[in-house]
């Protein structure tokens, strides 16, 4: 049996520019997604494969070996977008898969699959990791993104991420605020889709010139791991904030939160998934703000982040 694993991520600086060859602040996550992977002594062809969330069972499918046609699932949704993502990995490595041997894949998720923490992007290194091949590849071939996620897959701590003529390029950093025990990871109830907000953002940055608002941002993220000043951190991710909500003419999420005694910055696609929540206020109340606003699961930073 041969095991991996692979972080879930927050893009705490970047989003959308990142695109752009913003340079971009993510944080890996001690939350990911583990694969095991097992030959049996069956000699059907097929690949079966098992899913599990902390819930439980989540899907399974059953498809060929040899040219990935799903023959079973509860999902075929899900079913189809794994065989796509094999014949790309057949075609970066062709030697994958030449044995007589059926193959069983288990993977499982550490945190809930509605969070947007990277379920698609560990996934994406995951098998990338078995099948020894290039995971921006692959991602390119598959799901498509900045490939940021993919960096904080296999990172053991901060980095800062930048595309330079399409090329990744992975920086570590030291990024340790010591005021981490101000900083909240608020879910917002609803999973934002990456894919279709890239799509969008790509196709409006084909008709605007962002070249300004992507130094900004780029000295902006340099600039959170410079600071060792609670009220400049925050006053930067105002920025960002302000920055971004004109890029895309959209409110920026604090409008939403106008009583928050504190900051508040999306982080990732806007409009879902978590956010940012920075404030001085003691955990009980920030948390009892945002209970009060239905909004359940808050995270503390030093509790996810590597």
């Amino acid at each position: 049996m041969n095991r991996y694993h692979s972080n879930g991520k927050f893009l705490l600086s970047g989003e959308y520019l990142v695109l752009q060859g913003a340079r971009a602040l993510a944080l890996p996550l001690n939350l990911g997604q583990s694969l095991e992977v097992t030959t049996i002594n069956d000699r059907n062809g097929m690949i079966h494969w098992d899913a599990y969330t902390p819930k439980g069972f989540w899907f399974a499918s059953i498809f060929s070996k040899h040219d990935f046609t799903v023959h079973a699932s509860d999902d075929m949704d899900k079913a189809d977008n794994l065989s796509r993502i094999f014949k790309a990995i057949k075609t970066l490595n062709p030697s994958i898969l030449q044995d007589e041997n059926d193959y069983f894949f288990t993977t499982r998720l550490e945190f809930d699959k509605d969070w947007g923490l990277g379920s698609s992007s560990t996934l994406i290194s995951l098998l990338a990791q078995w099948a020894n091949v290039n995971p921006y590849e692959l991602l390119k071939m598959t799901m498509g993104g900045s490939g940021y996620d993919i960096a904080c897959a296999t990172a053991s701590q901060p980095i800062i991420y930048q595309l330079i003529n399409g090329d990744p390029i992975v920086e570590k950093v030291d990024f340790k605020p010591a005021f981490a025990d101000k900083l909240y990871f608020v879910y917002q109830g609803h999973k934002q889709s990456s894919g279709k907000e890239v799509k969008s953002f790509k196709e409006r940055a084909q008709k605007l010139d962002f070249s300004q608002e992507i130094s900004e941002i780029s000295e902006i993220s340099e600039n959170l791991i410079r600071t060792t000043s609670f009220n400049d951190f925050c006053a930067l991710l105002t920025r960002h904030e302000e920055i971004m909500s004109r890029c895309l003419e959209q409110p920026a999420l604090k409008t939403y939160y106008p009583d928050f005694q504190g900051v508040i910055k999306s982080l990732g696609a806007w409009g879902g998934d978590f956010f940012l929540a920075a404030s001085e206020l003691s955990e009980k109340e920030v948390k009892e703000y945002f209970y009060r606003k239905g909004l359940k699961t808050i995270l503390k930073y030093n509790e996810i982040v590597l």
